[in-house]
């Protein structure tokens, strides 16, 4: 299942990921729930779709979103497309973003818990 009006949530997608600022990260699934649901979606519905969608929007988004600031639920990095990881993990310690021996950033300590966005 993809997103009702694809561009219209990856703009919304990216709108957010640019107001993480430098040191702080957020999951994809934190971005789903702060993002409203599209209309006439079922809000539970969305929730199970909604952190596939906002991978879909960050594998595509444009060079200007900090793209390195969005990791997984388990506080890791998560391959791109043709990428290790390494490149993201090297743009978040250059942010001061710390990852422990099992390779996780504290969500606790790092995560960023950021308000709507005018939708």
């Amino acid at each position: 299942m993809s997103p009702p009006k694809r561009e219209e949530f990856n703009h919304k997608v990216w709108a957010l990921v640019r107001q993480i600022p430098p040191g702080k990260v957020c999951t994809y699934g934190q971005i789903a729930a702060i993002l409203a649901p599209p209309p006439g979606m079922d809000p539970k519905s969305y929730l199970a779709f909604g952190a596939r969608w906002v991978g879909g929007a960050m594998a595509a988004c444009p060079q200007d979103v900090p793209w390195q600031r969005v990791i997984n639920a388990q506080g890791k990095v998560s391959l791109r497309p043709g990428g290790s990881g390494a490149e993201q993990r090297q743009l978040l310690e250059a942010e001061g973003v710390f990852f422990d021996d099992h390779d996780r950033v504290d969500l606790n300590i790092y995560a960023w818990t950021g308000q709507p966005i005018n939708q």
